[in-house]
């Protein structure tokens, strides 16, 4: 794996965490909708896939 595509795969897991922090974060204080809320972990699911994918690409 060279160095661009584990920077790649690095701030896309970093995405993810953050994402998920921030739902946690927002369902906490109520000011998210629960549709809010679905929508940003699943952009951080989409984000954690395709770090595996390219992942296993170069494995």
């Amino acid at each position: 794996m060279n160095s661009r595509e584990s920077v790649m795969s690095f701030v896309l897991r970093v995405i993810a965490l953050a994402l998920a922090i921030v739902c946690i974060v927002l369902g906490l204080l109520e000011t998210a909708s629960i549709e809010t809320l679905a929508v940003l972990l699943g952009v951080g699911l989409i984000a954690v896939a395709l770090a595996g994918i390219s992942r296993n690409r170069t494995a």
